[in-house]
């Protein structure tokens, strides 16, 4: 009873949506790494990108005003890695901050010896554990580069990574993926870019996925949409996890 109330009220809000489609047809336009969805994955992302529209919130910082157009925008990247899933993933938290640029948000770090220190850190994108996520709007208008770097996904990868906790690279599988062969896959994939890129190597994929776990799963779903033949070539295995993971096949 509660799915179909659900349902029967996520209609109603689709249906009542006032975006026109010359709207979505100028933010599908800037997003080239859409072009590959169908007529029918299309409307379903359409629909998606309303429903997270109607139940999240968009706040500008430092003055920026979030207009329609920079909403949908958002809303289409973050829906994307869910256009199968839904986006259960996404509950429990509200707002999407969106900063002009890059920000330092200021964090209290302890040592080994139990000592606070106060740290600032330059960012273009954060998500937090039932909190919000953060996006400098200048790294999001870049999104019509196809270069394997993709602001938006990366955080809402977090986003799915914290469903079972902090992030660590390990989000909650499907009941029909093997949580042994994840680990080791993306154990394996993990080490080896530390490895390249202690060396200097230049494969196409971020060095920031070698920091953390998180950040590899973070990066590597990036590639994964923005140029799946680079992590393909690299990380075959990795792209066949995530691909039964988002159960999509970009």
């Amino acid at each position: 009873m509660f799915r179909f109330i659900r349902n029967w009220l996520n209609r109603r809000i689709i249906r009542r949506s006032d975006i026109t489609p010359a709207q979505w047809e100028e933010a599908f336009a800037s997003l080239p790494l859409l072009r590959r969805l169908d007529a029918d994955e299309k409307r379903r992302l359409r629909e998606l990108a309303i429903l997270f529209c109607h139940h999240k919130v968009f706040e500008g910082a430092h003055g920026l005003v979030v207009t329609r157009p920079m909403a949908l925008i958002i809303a289409l990247q973050a829906c994307l890695p869910v256009l199968n899933l839904g986006l259960e993933g996404y509950q429990g938290w509200v707002a999407v901050i969106v900063y002009p640029s890059g920000f330092a948000p200021r964090h209290v770090v302890r040592d080994e010896y139990g000592v606070e220190h106060f740290v600032q850190t330059d960012l273009s994108g954060e998500s937090w554990q039932s909190g919000p996520v953060v996006l400098a709007w200048d790294d999001v208008e870049q999104a019509g580069i196809t270069d394997s770097h993709n602001l938006v996904i990366h955080e809402f990868a977090h986003k799915l990574d914290m469903q079972n906790g902090d992030a660590n690279g390990f989000p909650p599988l499907h009941p029909d993926m093997d949580a042994t062969a994840w680990t080791e896959v993306f154990s394996a994939g993990f080490e080896d870019l530390q490895q390249r890129c202690s060396h200097g190597m230049d494969i196409g994929i971020d060095c920031y996925a070698a920091t953390s776990p998180a950040e590899f799963f973070a990066v590597a779903s990036e590639v994964f949409f923005e140029r799946p033949s680079v992590l393909r070539q690299h990380y075959a295995r990795v792209y066949d996890q995530l691909r039964q993971y988002y159960r999509q096949d970009p």
